[in-house]
């Protein structure tokens, strides 16, 4: 299950590598738990955007150092939502979940966005993609969409997807 949410997370296990500098100098967990959604993807590879599995929403809560992430991905239609935990590393921000897999908090402002770098070691390579995640259902935080930008200027394929029904109903839970 754990390696379906990642996969999930990264879109497709075809993405070249991204080298993209994280800002964080502290992650405070409090700040940074609760809902996500998933406003974009950058990758340097196109297979990386067709994707079968959507994420649509996350909620990320920490429990010590490991981080829980459950994630509502829409499956052809379907929603689906798988939970995986990881454990933090010397890095800050830097989450590692079972199979050579992470997570990395790259930047975020803690109220309207964050910008994570989610890879996975698959055939001896590290494939990567970069996702711009928002708190809101509805709108795009201006400053986490430019800085989202700014970080993955080189990157050359984005997705932006819309709001959808499992990010919504993950939200739900949180009521």
């Amino acid at each position: 299950m754990e390696a379906g949410l990642l996969r999930a997370l990264l879109g497709i296990l075809t993405v070249s590598r991204l080298q993209v500098e994280p800002v964080m100098v502290v992650l405070d967990q409090q700040k940074m738990a609760g809902f996500w959604r998933e406003a974009g993807v950058a990758s340097n590879h196109s297979l990386a955007l067709n994707a079968p599995n959507r994420v649509e929403g996350l909620l990320i809560a920490f429990n010590g150092s490991s981080l829980v992430v459950e994630a509502a991905y829409n499956n052809s239609g379907s929603c689906k939502v798988d939970t995986a935990l990881g454990l933090e590393t010397d890095v800050v921000g830097k989450f590692m979940f079972p199979g050579h897999r992470e997570i990395w908090v790259l930047d975020t402002d803690y109220e309207g966005y964050a910008i994570l770098r989610v890879s996975m070691l698959w055939q001896g390579r590290d494939f990567s993609v970069i996702k711009y995640l928002t708190r809101s259902l509805e709108s795009e935080d201006m400053a986490g969409l430019w800085r989202f930008r700014e970080l993955t200027t080189h990157t050359g394929l984005y997705l932006f997807p819309r709001q959808g029904k499992c990010a919504r109903m993950l939200k739900k839970e949180l009521i």
